[in-house]
């Protein structure tokens, strides 16, 4: 008993020893030193390199799975039944963000949290800028890069082109007044570039000499009236539409949820079912006005 403990504490000291002895090499050795912190150096870039990687594919996986899903969800009338409760704008908010932490997104939960919401204009109203000569997008939530919150102001009679959404998914919820949403048939119409470009926010007026192009009319679906607290739902699967204020007496708001978010999108003229692409902006960023070179 007596000589293994003898062996065991001769080979601790010679353990202890060595270690001694290899920190007063990097010590009297600053070359050694250097090498040993650019290793830790490079080792934390490399671990940071990965996890940007490996957080890269996981958006990546997540906007196809969102973008699958277009294929088949059309949209719920009424809150679920297991779903949270949404007290407040800021409620909505964080519920979202939850939902988009994983890659596999609960479209249906998404749609409750936009339903379950009940508007206050206490909560919404300094993020609704208005412009006189065409509706507005103002940004109220950029959600990581995996969602678009934004908040819609139209004024009276103001509307938007008839557009698709880029093969991501679209909430419209009412906050205040009523809007008319008109639905298209998708086209089979290929789309260019205009050099002067195109505003989705200005209603299109299909102007002669359009019938060049071959393509046909687009085929309307119908209309709805979108009234306060109500949500719509679109995606490419179920068409175009076209929004606005049928009301040339009072203004309206609306919530909007894009997911993927989106910068471009295509707009379609009526008689004639030409397609151009469209660059998407925003009027203001979180109650802030944007400049022409920060939209």
């Amino acid at each position: 008993m007596c000589r293994r403990k003898r062996l065991q504490h001769s080979a601790n000291t010679e353990q202890k020893d060595t270690v001694e002895s290899t920190k007063r090499e990097s010590s009297d050795n600053p070359r050694t030193a250097e090498t040993s912190s650019a290793t830790m150096v490079n080792q934390t870039c490399t671990d940071m390199a990965l996890a940007k990687v490996n957080s890269g594919k996981a958006d990546l996986e997540q906007e196809r799975y969102l973008r699958d899903a277009t294929r088949y969800f059309c949209g719920i009338e009424k809150p679920l039944k297991y779903g949270p409760s949404i007290d407040s704008l800021s409620d909505l908010i964080t519920a979202l963000h939850k939902e988009f932490e994983t890659n596999f997104v609960n479209i249906e939960m998404v749609n409750h949290i936009m339903l379950t919401y009940k508007s206050n204009a206490r909560e919404w109203k300094r993020f609704a800028k208005f412009d006189r000569f065409k509706y507005t997008r103002n940004l109220v939530d950029a959600g990581n890069g995996k969602f678009n919150l934004m908040i819609l102001c139209w004024g009276e009679g103001q509307g938007s082109a008839i557009h698709d959404h880029a093969d991501s998914h679209c909430f419209m919820k009412m906050l205040k007044g009523d809007l008319k949403e008109t639905r298209y048939k998708m086209p089979c119409t290929q789309a260019i570039e205009m050099s002067n470009g195109v505003d989705i926010g200005q209603m299109d007026s299909d102007s002669e000499g359009e019938h060049v192009f071959d393509s046909a009319e687009l085929t309307p679906e119908g209309d709805t009236t979108i009234t306060v607290n109500d949500v719509a739902y679109i995606n490419d699967n179920l068409g175009l539409h076209r929004v606005e204020n049928p009301s040339h007496i009072e203004t309206a708001v609306s919530l909007h949820l894009y997911c993927p978010p989106f910068d471009e999108c295509s707009v379609f003229h009526k008689n004639s079912g030409k397609r151009i692409k469209c660059p998407v902006t925003f009027w203001s960023k979180y109650g802030v006005r944007q400049t022409e070179s920060n939209k």
